[in-house]
């Protein structure tokens, strides 16, 4: 049986091995493939990214030989941006389009107002940026609290929060691929923000919500792959 192959961008602060797990939890025949991003895990000795367009552009370069097997896009909160940027840059290098995109956890590229990206658009203070990880959630007191760790984490943390803050939507054609929003009940985008990413297929949309705030795709982790693997199932390949 060949594999479908599962791209998967991280949030903030993340290295995107926070998704192998679920190379454990997933069916065979579909890849989980951790998309790391410069600076930080396997890369850290690489230069940190603060314009989401050129990341988008290595990603896509580097990706391109997997993208022409079936593959699918899934990335949350900023990752699910980079996904989005991702799939239009492997479009304008001629790949084929991926079979599904998993946009989770954040509004759509349109409808991002009430975020407060305007914070972010220039480097802020450590405090700051752990006040807005607790007000996030996800990561416990004690990593917070722990100077060490945060001297480690909060340079990728300030240059991940200026990916979004500079974030600038570009009006291109639809995408043509089947768009999955992903999304917590309790999360901070509205049903409105959420259907927006409507607007970025030609292809079918779907919106999913899940019980739990921002971090969701952890809290209900089994509940997320059921979905991951009931929508994808389409598309298993034969060998």
């Amino acid at each position: 049986m060949s594999a479908l192959n599962l791209l998967c961008l991280p949030y903030s602060g993340a290295s995107a091995m926070v998704y192998s797990r679920w190379r454990r939890k997933l069916p065979a025949w579909l890849q989980v493939r951790p998309v790391e991003l410069p600076g930080r895990g396997a890369r850290m000795g690489e230069a940190l990214h603060t314009d989401l367009q050129a990341l988008a552009r290595q990603l896509a370069s580097e990706q391109r030989l997997a993208a022409q097997a079936p593959y699918a896009l899934l990335g949350h909160s900023l990752g699910a941006l980079v996904a989005f940027e991702l799939a239009h840059e492997l479009r304008a290098l001629g790949c084929p389009p991926p079979v599904a995109l998993f946009a989770c956890g954040t509004a759509a590229p349109t409808r991002r107002e009430d975020y407060d990206s305007s914070r972010w658009t220039e480097p802020r203070s450590d405090a700051e940026l752990i006040d807005e990880l607790r007000k996030l959630g996800g990561t416990p007191d004690e990593v917070l609290d722990n100077e060490e760790l945060m001297s480690l984490t909060l340079p990728i943390v300030q240059a991940d929060f200026l990916l979004c803050g500079r974030y600038a939507y570009r009006q291109r054609a639809p995408l043509t691929c089947p768009l999955h929003v992903l999304a917590g009940e309790d999360d901070r985008a509205t049903d409105e923000q959420l259907q927006a990413w409507a607007r970025e297929t030609a292809a079918p949309y779907a919106l999913a919500k899940f019980p739990g705030g921002h971090f969701f795709i952890h809290e209900h982790e089994d509940r997320v792959l059921d979905v991951l693997g009931r929508t994808l199932e389409p598309f298993r390949l034969s060998a």
